[in-house]
């Protein structure tokens, strides 16, 4: 189960830095048009957050509190903060023992990564932004 566990993670991660990737830089800022929404900056910034603050539940095995060391919009610190973000995370998976607890806390952790996707797929199509073919291909997307 752990193996199959961090290969999941390991591709949601994946799918992040593509999208990261494709992203100009002005698209961190945009929320949807005539609706209610954040920047899609901010949907990135509750991923690194996340990722670091599960990490760091899983690593200690209980939960530590909600952080994030992301500071701001700009595309390369986002970049770099969800690259480091998901390597530490797989770091950890890969160091400890998963019991009950730190399984629970690496599950909610993939749940919450790909409910943000779901959310993200909408900024790209509401904003008419360019899907990353990853996303295509896991997501059935055209």
């Amino acid at each position: 189960m752990s193996d199959r566990l961090i290969q999941r993670l390991d591709r949601a991660f994946e799918l992040y830095h593509d999208l990261i990737d494709g992203l100009p830089a002005d698209a961190l800022g945009q929320k949807l048009p005539d609706l209610p929404s954040s920047p899609i900056g901010n949907q990135l910034w509750c991923v690194v957050g996340t990722r670091e603050s599960f990490g760091k539940a899983i690593e200690h095995g209980e939960w530590k509190g909600w952080d994030c060391s992301l500071d701001g919009y700009a595309r390369d610190a986002v970049a770099s903060k969800l690259a480091a973000s998901g390597e530490r995370v797989l770091e950890v998976l890969g160091a400890v023992d998963l019991d009950d607890t730190r399984s629970d806390y690496a599950l909610d952790l993939l749940e919450h990564e790909t409910q943000h996707q779901g959310q993200l797929i909408r900024y790209l199509y509401g904003l008419r932004l360019d899907i990353p073919q990853s996303w295509k291909d896991r997501w059935a997307l055209d």
